[in-house]
């Protein structure tokens, strides 16, 4: 069916879909399966498409993000993974960065690597940094490691030597030894996976994705599998970590660049929605059921990066995580969920999260055989939720079971009331939401409060208000549709592939052909997978070198114009360096040299209009239809009161209200604390502002 597209987003506790068809959009919630996540994705489009009387086969196209990838790697639930690596360098995921990510704490515990030290093997073979081969592969030294591999029922290898970015040859000889000698096990190799310079990422990278292979490539051939089966059609794009869209052969060939798929779409919702409202600076805040992500928006777009860490065992320390290189959209993620769990430590304080209690048992307010008290269910205790309208309608909630979980774990431990101790559980739970973005925006020399808070996912609407108070901003925003947001964001985002290349170049004897064959190569690979979807945009392309002065360790990522080079460009690079690096540094450093390590190029083609209309003027204001009143405590007061209740469905573009307020909808419920006023914008979305 002409312009049908569907999205869908496996979280943690909930699986949302979204539709966009030719009667509007529309959407619904299921619980994940955790045992088998494909299917809680067919409930979810059977759900959606039913009710809206779209067939499957009349789909255009579907969009997929999912967690699977991250959760498996912070519960390590991935596959029993292997590492080759050159001889001498098995230990490179032990020694890491050779540093302390906190030189105080005497008790500093790294996570353990993905591929133990049993499982880690050597070959013999060396390439030198120009690509020329010291060592030739030993094949008989790569055939003998193969009784050991399934000695130990290795699921997954994953190959990284030595420069094997510059020249793949060993990795690839070595690929087909172990697919002729070791049939259904999954083999990653460096160079594809991450062909870049900087052995300890790139070998963290590829381990990382071999855990996740085995993993994602059963569930999404599954998946594949199940809609063709109910008569689908039309292409499946995995949403990446980037925000770009690629095709699921890529994705089960790399399911390492999804490990952010899910947050994010909330990143490229939040950017939607700054446009619409003009809102240049923006906080773009995600909290579902399991994690909470926080993306800060300047000049309407998010940063990238090509670097992050997942599975920190220290809150908020780099170093503490795997390191991955990926293309990836800057945030900051925290277990703050509303699954989390909340308790007591040793010392008497209460803590939420990062521990979820997911879908299955889920919180004990669910019925579902969970029992220890989580976010939900002290939102539950304090009014904000409405116990028969959970998810639409689709779930009742157990307030008197919620109100037991949180008295024996929280209240009777510190001898308070069951309300005192709902309240400290949520207070702390948005301190430690609020605490994460100011160390995110110090860490990137950003400021907060003049900020506008854009909140997506299931329970974030129920928590901005008070997240708002926290950081002083003057306002916060909850999007239509903000219950599903991230699948709303995979509707709104392109299709675009991030090709890579490390080369390392002197700007002083700057190679023109070889630049050009680089990106020619680059741009090769990036347009197979944006031809992929029907009724987007024109191809669009950039460039980027990372570069440094000479001897320095760190470099910067700068955009290089898209066009052929000429000799006389190595002279460009070097000026376009010292601008970005001035830009950054307030200065240059003159008589330095410059290099290039890396070569990027990005294709992208942008998303049909509809999902990208800019600002509109203000409707007219009039008040909105007050359906009741509940009580409910607003933190910012300390006490219970009288909060209006108001249907999102009959709050049309221009009505207005005043906090304290409960907004009611489907797949979530906004919480409007005292002195804030509320208004529907043109695009339908709730904006709150401070009043005064």
């Amino acid at each position: 069916m002409q312009g049908c597209r569907l999205a869908v987003d496996i979280g943690g506790t909930f699986t949302d879909v979204v539709l966009e068809g030719p009667k509007g959009p529309a959407s619904g919630k299921v619980l994940t399966t955790g045992h088998a996540p494909e299917e809680g994705v067919i409930q979810g489009i059977l759900k959606v498409t039913g009710e809206a009387g779209v067939a499957i086969s009349d789909l255009e196209l579907i969009i997929h993000g999912t967690t699977l990838a991250t959760n498996a790697i912070i519960e390590r639930r991935g596959a029993k993974t292997a590492l080759i690596a050159t001889r001498g360098f098995r230990d490179t995921l032990e020694f890491a960065f050779g540093h302390r990510f906190d030189q105080y704490d005497l008790e500093m515990v790294r996570p353990p690597p993905l591929a133990p030290r049993p499982l880690r093997f050597e070959a013999i073979e060396r390439v030198a940094a120009d690509g020329s081969v010291l060592l030739p592969l030993d094949e008989d030294s790569v055939r003998a490691l193969v009784p050991a591999l399934k000695r130990e029922n290795v699921a997954s290898v994953a190959v990284c030597f030595m420069h094997a970015f510059r020249n793949p040859a060993h990795e690839a000889r070595v690929r087909e030894i172990l697919n002729a000698e070791l049939p259904g096990v999954t083999v990653s190799v460096s160079h594809e996976v991450c062909p870049e310079i900087r052995e300890y990422e790139r070998a963290s990278t590829t381990v990382a994705n071999a855990y996740v292979q085995p993993l994602m490539a059963t569930y999404l051939r599954k998946l594949v599998a199940r809609l063709a089966e109910l008569g689908s059609k039309s292409p499946l794009l995995m949403i990446m970590s980037a925000g770009s869209l690629t095709s699921v052969e890529t994705a089960i060939r790399f399911p390492i660049r999804l490990v952010e798929s899910g947050p994010a779409g909330g990143a490229i919702l939040g950017q939607v929605v700054a446009r619409q409202l003009g809102a240049a600076q923006s906080i773009a805040l995600d909290m579902g059921g399991t994690t909470a992500k926080i993306i800060l928006l300047n000049d309407f777009e998010p940063r990238h990066s090509r670097a992050m860490e997942v599975a920190r065992t220290a809150r908020f320390l780099p170093g503490s995580g795997l390191p991955l290189r990926i293309p990836v959209i800057d945030m900051i993620e925290i277990g703050a969920g509303g699954g989390s769990i909340a308790r007591v430590d040793s010392v008497g304080r209460i803590n939420a999260g990062p521990e979820s209690a997911g879908s299955m048992p889920g919180p004990a307010s669910y019925g579902r055989g969970g029992e220890k008290p989580t976010i939900t269910d002290a939102d539950l205790v304090l009014g904000k939720l409405d116990p028969k309208g959970f998810a639409g309608g689709t779930m009742t909630l157990d307030a008197d079971a919620a109100r037991a979980a949180i008295e024996r774990d929280v209240a009777t431990p510190l001898s308070i009331d069951v309300a005192t101790a709902a309240a400290g559980i949520i207070e702390i739970v948005d301190e430690n939401m609020a605490n994460a973005t100011r160390v995110h925006a110090t860490d990137n020399g950003d400021e907060i409060e003049s900020r506008v808070l854009i909140a997506t996912g299931g329970a974030a609407p129920l928590h901005a208000g008070r997240i708002a108070q926290k950081l002083g901003v003057t306002g916060f925003v909850i999007p239509r549709g903000a219950g599903v947001g991230s699948a709303h964001g995979f509707l709104a985002a392109p299709v675009a592939y991030e090709a890579v290349h490390s080369h390392f170049m002197s700007l002083e004897k700057f190679d023109a052909d070889l630049v050009n064959g680089i990106f020619n190569k680059l741009r090769r690979e990036a347009e197979v997978i944006v031809a992929l979807a029907p009724g987007y945009g024109a191809v669009g392309e950039k460039r980027f070198a990372d570069m440094r002065y000479r001897g320095q360790g760190h470099d910067l990522s700068v955009e290089l114009p898209a066009r052929p080079y000429g000799a006389g460009d190595g002279k460009l690079f070097a000026e376009l360096f010292d601008g970005q690096y001035r830009k950054n540094f307030s200065r240059t450093i003159p008589g330095l040299g410059v290099e290039a390590l890396t070569f990027t190029l990005v294709l992208s083609r942008a998303a049909p209009a509809s999902t990208r209309a800019g600002v509109e003027a203000a409707p007219a204001a009039h008040a909105a239809p007050v359906s009741g009143t509940r009580r409910v405590f607003d933190a910012g007061l300390g006490e219970f009161v009288e909060a209006s209740v108001i249907e999102r469905n009959k709050a049309m573009p221009g009505a207005t209200f005043a906090g304290p307020a409960i907004v009611v909808e489907a797949q979530t419920t906004t919480f409007a604390p005292s002195g804030f006023d509320g208004a529907v914008s043109a695009h339908g979305h709730l904006v709150m502002t401070r009043r005064g």
